[in-house]
């Protein structure tokens, strides 16, 4: 018998439940992982409360990294003992083992910890694909990033850095500014009390940014399409605000002929390989030293209810794990 967090009705974080379960065999493409560290992210809560349909009762999580403890028959990429980490599900990684598709696992090197894997491989390959492949950011470059203390913008602060660019990141307070800048964020800027259009004028005189990065959706959108240059991309990557509804094109003409797209990493990271080259551009920068993890919470399997009360009410900084 292992143990496993799982939700047999929607709601709070009060109906995580801790159980016992019996690890499933490997179907033929399939590995079952022993986890060693497990993501916490918010997306986990969304499912949790019924936003994102789950079939119930149902396992929690999609974010983790472990060892190999047993291959499917047709499984020709990993073996037994093997060091791995994954963050594109399926549901069940809150639990002591997980069984999941070979073409969703990236191959750990040993220099990188469970512990670092966990934490910041679903956010780490999110930036990847952002700076590195929906648009190239190059050395010098000017650019907007919002919500940049947040645990993708931390991680973009520190590449934008490695980079050599100039990442302007927007914060909702002081204490955040100084997080984004110490990770490596060129300039902030406070929408609490600062005109975000207004102060990227300034920051760039007058040139506004080649690409502006939204992961907050409605309530930013026409803010960011006032910071794109002439014929410059704004990547929408996320709607924490909620999405972004009834797109004028007309008005990306008004504004300079401007592009727009919006991303996931399904479509970036859409086959084994291409995932394992994502991971290991990320594990790199680990490994060199050029992205830290920094502010890493760790709670018990079993307290997976406590730590997204902590998530949700945004008592935590940096990233949080679970460990089994």
């Amino acid at each position: 018998m292992a143990k496993r967090i799982q939700f047999s009705k929607t709601g709070g974080p009060e109906v995580l439940e801790y159980v016992d379960f019996d690890p499933a065999e490997p179907g033929p493409q399939e590995v079952r992982v022993r986890n060693h560290a497990i993501g916490l992210n918010f997306i986990d809560t969304y499912f949790r409360s019924g936003l994102y349909p789950a079939e119930l009762p149902s396992g929690l999580g999609n974010e983790g990294a472990g060892v190999v403890e047993a291959v499917g028959s047709e499984v020709s990429r990993f073996s037994v003992g093997d060091r791995v980490a994954y963050a594109t599900g399926p549901l069940g990684g809150y639990g002591e083992f997980h069984v999941l598709p070979e073409a969703n696992l990236v191959k750990l090197p040993d220099a990188v910890s469970f512990e670092q894997a966990a934490a910041v491989l679903l956010k780490g390959l999110t930036v990847q694909y952002l700076l590195r492949q929906t648009y190239q950011i190059k050395p010098n470059e000017t650019f907007l990033f919002h919500a940049a203390a947040g645990g993708v913008g931390s991680l973009a602060c520190q590449w934008a850095r490695a980079l050599g660019a100039n990442l302007i990141g927007t914060v909702s307070s002081a204490e955040k500014a100084a997080h984004a800048k110490a990770l490596g964020a060129w300039e902030t800027i406070d929408y609490s009390h600062e005109d975000v259009a207004r102060r990227v004028l300034e920051l760039t005189e007058g040139r506004k940014c080649p690409v502006v990065y939204d992961s907050v959706g409605k309530d930013t959108w026409l803010t960011s399409l006032d910071c794109v240059a002439p014929r410059g991309l704004l990547v929408s990557f996320g709607n924490a605000s909620g999405p972004v509804t009834g797109v004028h094109l007309g008005l990306l003409a008004q504004k300079g002929s401007l592009y727009v797209t919006r991303p996931t990493l399904g479509s970036y990271a859409n086959n084994p390989q291409n995932l394992q080259a994502m991971a290991d551009e990320l594990f790199d920068m680990l490994v060199s030293g050029k992205i830290k993890v920094n502010d890493l919470q760790q709670y018990a399997l079993q307290d997976a209810a406590q730590a997204q009360t902590e998530l949700a009410a945004r008592r935590t900084t940096g990233s949080t794990i679970l460990v089994p």
